[in-house]
């Protein structure tokens, strides 16, 4: 999938970046609300080895629902189990949609 260079959410223009890595050790991704930023790495800081494109996509839509989630006021934006949950479940309605 071709992941976008910003989007509108809400009243915010969000910028995504997709970095060679990320600064946080283990991290694939992290979403900024202050700043209206996503950042994805393409591989890992520890090991040097180059994620799947599968792992990257599925990394915007997971950091997306955070911002989405934030966006609209609620918790959730901070409870990882629920974000990966219905990321997945989004990734998976978007990849497998016909058009």
């Amino acid at each position: 999938m071709l992941i976008p260079k910003s989007f509108e959410l809400g009243d915010r223009t969000y910028t995504v970046l997709v970095l060679p890595t990320m600064g946080k050790r283990g991290v694939m991704g992290a979403t900024y609300f202050k700043s209206a930023r996503i950042e994805i790495g393409k591989k890992s800081k520890i090991t040097g080895m180059a994620y799947k494109q599968e792992d990257v996509d599925d990394t915007f839509w997971h950091e997306l629902t955070h911002a989405i989630l934030n966006d609209m006021g609620s918790n959730l934006d901070r409870d990882e189990e629920f974000v990966t949950a219905f990321s997945k479940r989004l990734a998976q309605a978007v990849s497998t949609a016909k058009l």
